[in-house]
Parts: structure tokens; sequence; C-alpha cells
């Protein structure tokens, strides 16, 4: 009787969950839809289906092909990519509260491609190309520092420890930026500063190209590593007993999320609270298991940012990475306040 209960309960929980999914995914596609028509020069939705079958004017084909789909696509991804990391890393240490962006993850990434702003910017493809691998050695150096000062002998890394840290080398890291871009020219400063603020204004397909090929291997190995994931969760004890490699998995999961983060933060720049905010609605919408879990924060970080780049885009002047934190800030002081 109980495996019958069981196994009623977990039907129910997956339904709710395919439900959950496709009404996410139903409201990215009306999201992405409406930024199509939306922005300082408007397109009607008649106007968008000539174009997009090629009977629009050119004035038309050149919106919405060079300035507003890379742009919109660039906003997908770069959502999916931060919830996706941050769902990794609170499975990984079992805390509603880590998030790429507090960790520092973020910060190291920006401080690497600041650094290559600052002294060997051109618009070159190749380094365009560059910069996710840039991106990647900062955040993981970062990551790196994070956990070896989180680790302790005997104990293992401590949840609450390594937030405190994070957040203190994040703030070291910021401030090294702050020095850095003082130093810079007026352009390059101004370049910077809308960069950190997490800007997608400018993306074109380039920028598309170097982003999908991070996303479309690192979250379907998240989503692969889903089981191991879970049995993490449980805590390094049951893991073993379970038979499973904790320190090989958890490397290569802590990759991954570096990877997804770094990437991101090379297109879109400091974009906060994404990594945050999706995992922990995810879960409470589908519950905690990562093969349910990992997608729904895809499509919940995914809707974020492209209703927040839409609103920046055509309503306010501000950066998306500002916009999105107007929403996750409260968000998380919410959550902060629940957190025991």
């Amino acid at each position: 009787m109980n495996k019958l209960n069981i196994s009623v309960t977990e039907s129910r929980r997956r339904s709710r969950a395919i439900i959950v999914m496709l009404t996410l995914t139903i409201l990215v596609i009306a999201a992405f839809i409406v930024s199509m028509n939306t922005g300082h020069i408007r397109l009607s939705p008649i106007d968008v289906v000539k174009t997009l079958f090629g009977w629009g004017t050119d004035k038309q084909h050149l919106i919405l092909f060079e300035f507003r789909l890379p742009r919109i696509i660039i906003s997908v991804l770069i959502g999916a990519g931060f919830a996706v990391s941050g769902a990794i890393l609170q499975g990984l240490f079992r805390n509603p509260l880590a998030d790429p962006g507090l960790l520092g993850i973020n910060a190291g990434a920006g401080l690497m491609v600041t650094l290559y702003i600052a002294f060997l910017r051109d618009n070159s493809s190749a380094n365009l190309f560059l910069l996710p691998l840039l991106a990647l050695g900062g955040a993981a150096s970062a990551a790196v520092l994070i956990f070896m000062l989180a680790y302790k002998r005997h104990k293992g890394l401590l949840p609450t420890r390594m937030i405190l840290i994070g957040v203190a080398v994040q703030a070291g890291i910021n401030a090294a930026m702050v020095v850095l871009t003082l130093a810079l020219d007026p352009e390059d400063y101004q370049y910077v500063s809308i960069w950190l603020a997490g800007s997608i204004a400018g993306s074109n397909w380039k920028y598309v190209i170097a982003l999908v090929p991070w996303i479309f291997v690192l979250i379907p190995f998240a989503m692969i590593k889903s089981r191991s994931l879970n049995i993490l969760n449980l805590g390094d004890q049951m893991a073993k007993g379970l038979g499973t490699p904790i320190n090989r998995d958890r490397i290569w999961l802590l990759a991954a999320a570096v990877g997804l983060a770094g990437s991101c933060v090379a297109i879109g720049g400091g974009i906060s609270f994404v990594g945050l905010v999706g995992p922990h609605l995810a879960r409470r919408l589908v519950g905690p298991q990562h093969q349910l879990n990992i997608p729904t924060s895809a499509l919940l970080g995914a809707l974020l940012v492209i209703v927040a780049d839409t609103i920046a885009r055509s309503f306010s002047s501000l950066p998306t990475g500002i916009i999105v934190a107007i929403i996750g800030a409260p968000y998380f002081l919410y959550l902060l306040s629940k957190t025991k």
C-alpha cells in the first residue's frame, strides 16, 4: 500500500511538473513574440510575420534580424544559463542562497573580461569567441578560491561559511574592478560600466554563436547528472553509502555551473539574481528533484531575463541587469528572511 501511495504521489508530481513546464514554455514563447513587436520603433504583429517570411521592407528586416532577434535569443540563453548554474550550486551545497552572483563567481568572470576590455579589446570575431574562455578562467579562479577558503578539514564545505566567504571575495573583486575602471579612458569606462551593470544592448549574431555551444552542451550535461545531484543533496554520508563518487561528481557539476555562469557573464555582463530566483521558484513549483527542477529553472530564468530586457529596451534606458535586480532583490530579501 505504501509503495502504491508513493507511486501515485510521484505520478501526480510529474504530471504537475509537465503542466508547469508546458505553461512556462508557452509564456516564454509569448514573451518572445511580444518582445519582437516591442521597441522604440514599433513593428506590428503583421509586420513581424511578413518580415520573418521575407516580405518586409529593408528597414523592418534590419530592425528585426539585426537588432531584436539576436538580443532576444541571447536573453533566453543567458536566463537559462544563469538559472541552471544556480540550480546546480544550490543542489551541490544544499543552500537556497547559493548563486553564482552571490558567491563571487560572476565577479571573477567579470574581472577577467574587464581586464580584456581595458587592455586587449578589439572588434575581431576571434576575440569575441575568446571572451567566454577568459570569463571561464576568471569564474573558475574565484570558485576555487572560495571553496578552498570555505572548506574545513573533517567538516567539509560549510554552506553558511561558503556564502559569507563568497560575499567577501565578491566585494574584493568588485573593489579591484572599480580601481581598474578608474584608470580607463572615458570611452572604455562607459563601455565597462554599462557592461558590468548587465547590458545585452549591442548584441548581434556573433554573440549568439559564441554563447550557444556553452548553453547547448552544459545544460544537457547538467540534466544527465541530475540523478547524481539528487544523491549529493542527501549529504556526503548517504551519497557514499549509495556508491556515488561524490568528489568526481561534485567537480564535474561545479565545472558545469562555473562554465554556464562564466560564459553568460562574458556575453551579458553582471546580471544578478537570476541564478537565485529561478531555481528557488522552480523548487516551489515542481519539487526538489533535479530532473524536473533544472529544466523548470531554465524556463523561469529565460522568462525573467526576456521580460526584463523587453522592459529595458522599450520603457526605460536602464540596463537589463538593473531591471532584473529590481525584480530579484525584493525576492532575495524575502528568501533571506525565511532562511534559518
